[in-house]
């Protein structure tokens, strides 16, 4: 409760100071003591008129910081407010990676005219982020970089990196590349301070310096860059000459989108859905697994129906049908949780994936014996005391779910492991495709198992 306090409280302040009657020059002042993401959380509660003047008091930089925290259609919508050069400033002073996004947003026409006033070099940068594809790398690069040439001395190299970090912030590493502006590697701030002036700069470069291809696709080098502590790691084109680079945060952002976007898919959808999202488009996206879940659902009807026999003669073991489905479906999910983080590793092998379905189909058996102890001890009390059943009737129908929960937690502890395989072994999204698809083949394995075990043991042996 205290955040959110603190949150409107700054939001009533900056709203008093914008609306306020002090010069611009004073407000800008104030407005600096905010963090940028304040102003941003401000501007929605702002008319139109007091957003205008908050263009005009505050300085591009600071503008750009606020855009910077603001949702991309959002900042587009924002910009169109803007007089042209004013909107061309704020996109000057954007990442690149974010200003074209934010430009991708925007009318075609308003775009058109943003870009062509911004400086050529800018222009051509934000060019090169925005010919590539959103599910690629290169869209998510920014061209804030320090970049120096091998052929330098020590001292050469401090004296090109004061000159760029003038334009360019990100400066805890500095990237190398050769004659043919092909990229060495990287040395670090720190080295480059600490070295004597008379060190060979080649001694500095660090090779090994990780790096991504603009064209790869996120979701393929995602790993890679968690893999790696570095603030920045450089994009190459197909020359493997230094396009930008993608920052600490820009790691984060990707991240969080692709895990965002396998929760999603975890739950049969096709990708995330947001508040705005057309309601015809959401179902479009829901539809088609739908309909497949109700073609396997009408099977485990089906395989119901078949045992009605068994259901007609002891009707109350329907009452624990949804007990042997549930925990089976909780394993499964718990399984195929564990695989799919697993299988974030690309470079996983045919052994340790034997072992990861050993281990998985262990943890069911052992849960599902302790899980089946329990529900032995529990279903044959309550049938018992508040049913009023006979003693040994109690016991065989709790046998019987315990014996069921045993095998169906063991395959569904195999199932969430080895279905997730076989998707990824056929190039086939597991977080896309697993989810649904094992919790109604936990069902049917589970129901065949259930009432399975009590038409042999409950009415064929025991004669019940």
């Amino acid at each position: 409760m205290g955040e959110k306090d603190i949150r409107r409280d700054y939001t009533e302040e900056i709203i008093a100071l914008i609306t306020g009657k002090e010069s611009p020059r004073v407000i800008h002042n104030k407005l600096e003591d905010y963090h940028a993401s304040d102003i941003a959380q401000v501007m929605e509660d702002l008319d139109l008129a007091g957003r205008k003047k908050l263009y005009r008091v505050c300085g591009k930089t600071l503008l750009a910081e606020t855009f910077e925290c603001l949702e991309e259609d959002q900042a587009g919508l924002y910009l169109e407010e803007m007089d042209l050069r004013r909107a061309a400033a704020v996109v000057s002073e954007l990442e690149t990676d974010t200003a074209a996004s934010v430009l991708k947003t925007m009318d075609k026409e308003r775009r058109r005219l943003i870009i062509e006033a911004l400086d050529s070099e800018v222009r051509e940068e934000i060019s090169i982020i925005a010919s590539y594809d959103e599910d690629e790398i290169g869209s998510r690069m920014t061209a804030n970089f320090i970049v120096i040439t091998s052929d330098l001395s020590v001292k050469q190299a401090m004296s090109s990196l004061v000159q760029q970090a003038e334009e360019n912030d990100n400066i805890s590493t500095i990237f190398v590349e050769g004659d043919d502006h092909a990229f060495l590697g990287a040395i670090d701030l720190k080295d480059l301070i600490t070295a004597r002036s008379t060190t060979p700069l080649e001694k500095l470069i660090v090779t090994s310096f990780p790096y991504v291809y603009g064209s790869e696709q996120i979701d393929e080098c995602t790993n890679k860059l968690k893999d790696y502590s570095e603030d920045l790691i450089p994009v190459l084109d197909d020359d493997n000459r230094i396009l930008g680079v993608i920052t600490s945060q820009s790691i984060i952002e990707v991240v969080d989108d692709e895990m965002g976007e396998d929760y999603a898919r975890f739950a049969g959808l096709i990708a995330e859905e947001d508040l705005k999202e057309p309601l015809a488009q959401s179902m479009r996206k829901r539809l088609p697994w739908l309909f497949i879940l109700l073609v396997l659902g009408m099977f485990v009807s089906s395989l119901v129906g078949v045992f009605e026999a068994v259901i007609s003669q002891l009707t109350i073991i329907m009452a624990f049908q949804s007990l042997i489905l549930d925990m089976a479906g909780n394993v499964g999910t718990q399984s195929l949780a564990v695989t799919i983080r697993v299988l974030t590793d690309e470079n996983l092998t045919f052994t340790q994936k034997v072992k990861l379905v050993a281990k998985e189909s262990r943890v069911g058996l052992c849960v599902g014996i302790i899980i089946g102890i329990a529900s032995l001890v529990f279903v044959s009390v309550y049938l018992m005391a508040a049913k009023g059943r006979e003693p040994l009737f109690a016991f065989s129908v709790g046998c019987c779910i315990a014996l069921s929960l045993i095998i169906s937690m063991i395959f569904a502890s195999a199932l969430g492991t080895l279905i997730p395989l076989f998707f990824k072994k056929i190039k086939v999204d597991p977080a896309v495709a697993s989810g649904p698809l094992i919790t109604t083949v936990n069902d049917l394995v589970a129901v065949a198992c259930y009432y399975g075990l009590s038409w042999i043991f409950l009415i064929n042996v025991l004669k019940f």
